[in-house]
């Protein structure tokens, strides 16, 4: 009875070393990196030291993926120095373009503005730092398991079509408000539980006050119309300077207002439950 006793308290001490063991190997990113405030991100994002670099085979402009840590966190972030501006661009689907710009002060001035309208859940955190002696975006790195191109070429449907549809739905209205001429399949990224992440915004905020297609646009989360309502000129201004030009700005506030205009007059001839959720 007490050699039984004796085995019986040696495998309880072994379970629980054997726990032990288990919790301290679980990588510092896995266990706190869930947990961080957007602040947090930031701070990270800007001093955590780079420990390794590669080029990414995604994008036209070839970003660079950055391994950074500072001691505790080891975490992933995308690095975008493009700054190209031209007065024409011979496009690679044969258009032309005037006044072409494609600048990582884009993806910053997206983020700050989707802050604004209560989508930065859905939007990595964006800050502006130098390495390799270049000056660029560095976005914190989202884990997916595919991107929208790869999606549908596997033909995969979504668990919750509705619910990916809302997703989809407000990302049309954003994309129209800050004007992205690119918002191509693998700017879209996708996660095991289905969310999809908006990255990428080097070739939005264009001048043209006009919307790209309003009939692209027959929903939108209820959420996000009151937040386009009440976005205010120079709190915009404020969290975008000096990523935007005044120019830049005054466009995404007239395209605000048509997207505004667009929606109310969607209720008034279908009403709030056909067109808000």
């Amino acid at each position: 009875m007490r050699n039984r006793r004796t085995w019986i308290s040696f495998v309880a001490v072994l379970c629980l070393a054997s726990a032990c063991w288990l919790h301290a190997q679980v990588p510092a990113s896995q266990s706190s990196e869930s947990t961080l405030t957007e602040e947090q991100i930031k701070e990270f994002l800007l001093r955590a030291e780079v420990t390794a670099s590669r080029r990414s085979s995604v994008g036209i402009t070839s970003p660079w993926i950055l391994t950074l840590s500072d001691g505790t966190l080891t975490h992933d972030a995308l690095f975008q120095p493009v700054n190209e501006r031209q007065a024409t661009k011979q496009l690679a689907d044969g258009r032309t373009e005037l006044n072409f710009v494609d600048s990582y002060k884009y993806n910053i001035a997206a983020y700050e503005l989707a802050k604004l309208l209560g989508m930065s859940d859905v939007i990595p955190v964006y800050v502006e730092r130098e390495w390799d002696r270049k000056i660029g975006s560095l976005s914190w790195w989202v884990t997916v398991k595919m991107d929208e191109g790869k999606r549908l070429q596997q033909k995969l449907q979504p668990p919750n079509p509705d619910a990916w549809n809302k997703q989809m739905f407000n990302f049309r209205v954003f994309n129209q408000l800050v004007r992205d001429t690119d918002p191509n399949l693998t700017n879209y990224l996708i996660t095991e539980d289905w969310k999809i992440w908006r990255v990428d915004f080097g070739r939005a905020f264009r001048l043209s006050r006009d919307l790209q297609s309003a009939k692209d646009l027959p929903m939108c989360g209820r959420e996000l119309l009151a937040k386009l309502k009440a976005l205010n000129r120079e709190e915009a201004l404020a969290r975008t300077r000096p990523h935007l030009t005044n120019g830049e700005l005054n466009a995404i506030m007239v395209r605000r207002d048509k997207l505004v205009a667009h929606f109310e007059q969607l209720i008034a001839r279908q009403g709030e439950a056909a067109v808000l959720f």
